[in-house]
């Protein structure tokens, strides 16, 4: 039963952090209508094993800082000044993002397929976001480090994402308006997600601080 709530937990996690617009959902959704259902899944498949190993690297490290309470600590004051960067930065200087235009020019399937896995691998959000998620997880007994839970939660993640990335090729024509219009938008959730980190990180911390005393 453990080990099922480990697969969904994954399943969930992926599933809520790969959902809302981004560039490899899209992308993926672009060369699907453009070159095919198959080159996209060849794209997909490229991402997916970048993220798979992103998210049992950020697990190696949430278990490592797990027994750290110290390290915590630090890492929710980095945490919160990193976020409030973020903030400052896509709500009051980052440019609009675009509507996707244009066609995607025909390409071989590797090309696709190591495409996926370049790209994938440049975006660097899902590890602190799967090490956050599994120490938060683990502090509600929901979540082991053992290596069969974090085998179980990574494959986890895995079809989450799959899902979620399917989903995008195969109703991406239904919904192409909403998400165009998520796009451009993109910046101001984007900020006021991150925002709202930073305030809930900086509030426990001050929490922490207090309690010292």
């Amino acid at each position: 039963m453990s080990l099922i709530i480990s697969l969904l937990s994954g399943f969930i996690t992926a599933f809520i952090g790969i959902t809302p617009p981004g560039l490899l959902n899209m992308t993926a959704a672009k060369v699907n209508l453009k070159e095919g259902k198959k080159s996209a899944l060849w794209f997909v498949f490229g991402a997916i094993i970048i993220i798979f190993f992103q998210a049992y690297l950020a697990i190696l490290f949430a278990r490592f800082i797990n027994d750290r309470p110290d390290l915590v600590l630090l890492l929710r004051e980095i945490g919160c000044v990193v976020f409030s960067g973020l903030t400052i930065y896509f709500l009051l200087i980052a440019k609009k993002p675009k509507k996707i235009k244009g066609s995607i020019k025909k390409q071989s399937k590797s090309s696709r397929f190591f495409l996926g896995m370049l790209l994938s691998a440049l975006n660097f959000f899902p590890i602190p976001y799967y090490v956050l998620v599994s120490i938060t997880l683990s502090s509600y007994n929901l979540f082991s480090f053992d290596t069969s839970f974090v085998f179980i939660f990574v494959n986890g993640v895995v079809l989450g994402a799959f899902l979620v990335f399917y989903c995008y090729i195969a109703f991406f024509g239904k919904i192409q308006n909403k998400a165009d219009y998520l796009m451009r938008n993109m910046n101001t959730i984007i900020g006021s997600i991150t925002g709202l980190i930073a305030v809930v990180t900086l509030i426990n911390i001050i929490k922490h601080y207090l309690s010292a005393f």
